[in-house]
C-alpha cells in the first residue's frame, strides 16, 4: 500500500481530470454522432423540397 502511495499523488490528479474531461466530452460526441447519422435523412429531405418547389415556381 505505501508503495501506491508516490504514484497516486504523482498520477492521480491527471488522471481524474482526463476521467472528467472525457465524459464531458462524451455527450457532445453523442449529439455529433447522431446528427452524422442523421445527414443523409436531412440532405435527401432539403433535395426533395428544393425540387418541389422549383415545380411550384414553374
Amino acid at each position: 500500500m505505501e508503495a501506491w502511495l508516490p504514484v497516486l499523488s504523482e498520477f492521480g490528479f491527471p488522471v481524474i481530470v482526463t476521467l472528467y474531461l472525457l465524459h464531458r466530452i462524451e455527450n457532445k460526441l453523442d449529439l455529433v454522432n447522431q446528427s452524422i447519422l442523421k445527414l443523409p435523412e436531412n440532405l435527401y429531405q432539403q433535395t426533395y423540397r428544393g425540387v418541389e418547389q422549383k415545380k411550384m415556381i414553374e
